[in-house]
């Protein structure tokens, strides 16, 4: 099993620039896919980044261009770094792992969850 802890989300305003952290612990971090979703207020949960355990980046259309998801696998650690932010991107977002599970959708697959961490862009 692995476990999961978020950090970095904040308020900014539209145009600016975020980085979010995700430690893990546990289980060998190189095993796990690692993704990043978001779920804002009486919206569905979305995937906004997936890294496959070959460093492979997949991203939701809404990010592209915007969004860049990487890891440290020395550090056990995988990021979000956010910039041109806009306000329709306000939501928590969640670090996610499965070792099986490596996809956009279908979040329920997902095995493990960090407690999420409060991103808010103001127009």
């Amino acid at each position: 099993q692995v476990q999961l802890v978020e950090s970095g989300g904040g308020s900014v305003q539209a145009g600016g620039s975020l980085r979010l952290s995700c430690v893990a612990s546990g289980d060998t971090y190189t095993n796990y896919c690692m993704s990043w979703f978001r779920q804002a207020p009486g919206k569905e949960r979305e995937g906004v980044a997936i890294i496959t355990t070959r460093g492979r980046a997949s991203y939701a259309d809404s990010v592209k261009g915007r969004f860049t998801i990487s890891e440290d696998n020395a550090k056990n650690t995988l990021y979000l770094q956010m910039n041109s932010l806009r306000p329709e991107d306000t939501a928590m977002y969640y670090c996610a792992a499965d070792d099986w599970w490596c996809g956009l959708d279908q979040y329920t697959r997902y095995n493990f969850w960090g407690q999420g961490t409060q991103v808010t862009v103001s127009p």
